[in-house]
């Protein structure tokens, strides 16, 4: 067991200051590196290049694994590899399709994919919570690539923010985008813009919900699922966004996995990150 926390990087310097830092005497006595500076390519270079040298280290989480979510063309891949299915309900993703290209071809890349609007429309890479609502194809095409375009599921306006530390689990509500219904749908046109959906301030855990909407993913389903990406990922440190499709009871998708999410408003969490480290 380690007492000591080090600062490894307080002011980043070249990659050559930080592989010279790496040698230093205070390495070798390091158990384990807790980060979160792997969207910086000179951390991330470290980083790998210190794994390769000291395997003994544990690095938490290691950075090839984290660049996996920060893309939203493999986020979801392992859940839908999964396919995750038993007596507590079903877990999959929504129908999506990854755009790179000229926007004028977007109305038929999006007929081949059987996406239908209203979609959700979000950067490809996970550096923000933003995230656009889409009504039509022509305000679609005033969004500039590349995109994930996700279809857009009811689901009671509710998801369920799941954190996963270590074996630990903890899940909270958050309010998220209003159903759609069909006149709706035939009355509304345009993008609209939402750009901190689900943050900590749209909790919903004291809401007055209507039960088929609050009731929480029952407890050994997600179990199953956070233990399964653990070791699917690779990761010990992330959190799930799932919702329910609005009018089931048992029917689940993933929307998003976020790398070391903020927890300052989730109870004992810190507390789970402490034992993960000393243990």
């Amino acid at each position: 067991m380690f007492h000591n926390f080090i600062a490894l990087v307080e002011n980043l310097g070249p990659l050559s200051d930080l592989t010279s830092f790496a040698c230093s005497s205070c390495y070798t006595k390091l158990n384990i590196i807790f980060q979160k500076c792997h969207s910086l390519p000179v951390i991330y270079l470290f980083l790998k290049d210190y794994r390769r040298n000291h395997p003994e280290v544990t690095v938490l989480d290691p950075p090839d694994a984290i660049q996996l979510v920060h893309n939203r063309q493999s986020m979801l891949q392992d859940v839908a590899d999964l396919n995750l299915s038993n007596a507590y309900g079903k877990v999959g993703v929504p129908k999506q399709l990854i755009f790179k290209k000229d926007p004028s071809s977007m109305p038929d890349a999006l007929n081949k994919a059987g996406l239908r609007f209203p979609i959700v429309a979000k950067p490809l890479f996970a550096k923000s919570h933003e995230l656009y609502l889409a009504y039509d194809e022509f305000s679609l095409q005033n969004l500039e690539p590349p995109l994930v375009l996700q279809e857009f599921i009811n689901h009671g306006g509710v998801l369920f923010k799941v954190y996963i530390v270590g074996e630990a689990i903890k899940v909270v509500r958050r309010f998220s985008l209003p159903d759609v219904t069909k006149p709706e749908l035939s009355k509304n046109a345009g993008v609209y813009r939402f750009p901190r959906v689900s943050c900590a301030a749209a909790s919903a855990d004291e809401a007055d919900l209507d039960p088929c909407v609050g009731e929480l993913p029952p407890r050994p389903l997600l179990e199953k699922l956070a233990k399964e990406l653990r070791r699917r990922l690779g990761l010990r440190l992330f959190n799930l966004d799932i919702i329910r499709e609005h009018g089931t009871r048992d029917r689940y998708y993933v929307i998003d996995i976020n790398y070391f999410p903020g927890m300052a408003t989730v109870h004992h969490m810190y507390s789970n990150i402490t034992w993960l480290l000393l243990w």
